[in-house]
């Protein structure tokens, strides 16, 4: 029978570890350098404190590799006006979702399609859709408004779409040039001092 636990026979499960103390002469095997080796950025205090991914000053791994490209509000994941939208199909609204259904982000968090609310919903057209469905999300691609429209389905859009107008390079200020017709006619025309010289002659 083991014995109750008291203060008296109270002691850890495993036996304690003497940590390790540096710096206390060289007979104690960790003095002088104290492990550290010789002079070096691991050698001062502090050294542990280095960020993830930091290689000494070195261009990081990071860095190194290929960027994606796109540089625009819309692109991803460049510049600080990053978006972003989680993609759903239709042939998944097909399988998920019974005819009549409703889909927005929280039915299709309940559905299992989506992880949480957080992100934009954008509705894509890869698939058949043959059930008449009311979609409500943020987003809706042209294919995918057809086929959903099709089918007998509304779409009801959370937030509307920014006009994207065209760019335009502005036109330079340049004198118009003169037609052809009327360069002629002056040609053609003497000026009045040639006139009164042949007058005279």
């Amino acid at each position: 029978m083991p014995e109750d636990l008291n203060l008296s026979n109270l002691k850890p499960a495993q036996a304690r570890k003497d940590r390790k103390r540096v710096g206390r002469g060289l007979g104690s095997g960790k003095g002088r350098y104290s492990g550290r080796g010789l002079k070096g950025q691991k050698a001062r205090s502090g050294s542990h404190k280095m960020r993830p991914g930091f290689e000494g000053g070195q261009n990081p791994l990071y860095m190194r590799l290929g960027k994606l490209r796109g540089g625009s509000k819309d692109a991803l994941p460049v510049g600080p006006f990053r978006t972003a939208t989680a993609p759903v199909n239709v042939a998944t609204l097909e399988d998920r979702f019974e005819a009549g259904a409703e889909v927005t982000p929280e039915t299709l968090v309940e559905k299992g399609v989506l992880k949480n609310t957080k992100t934009d919903v954008k509705i894509l057209g890869n698939g058949d859709l043959t059930k008449k469905l009311s979609v409500t999300v943020h987003a809706v691609s042209a294919s995918a408004r057809e086929k959903i429209e099709a089918a007998g389905g509304s779409i009801t859009l959370l937030r509307e779409p920014k006009e994207r107008r065209p760019k335009r390079k502005p036109e330079r200020d340049r004198p118009a040039a003169p037609e052809p017709e009327a360069e002629a006619e002056e040609a053609a025309e003497p000026e009045p001092e040639e006139q009164e010289e042949e007058e005279e002659t």
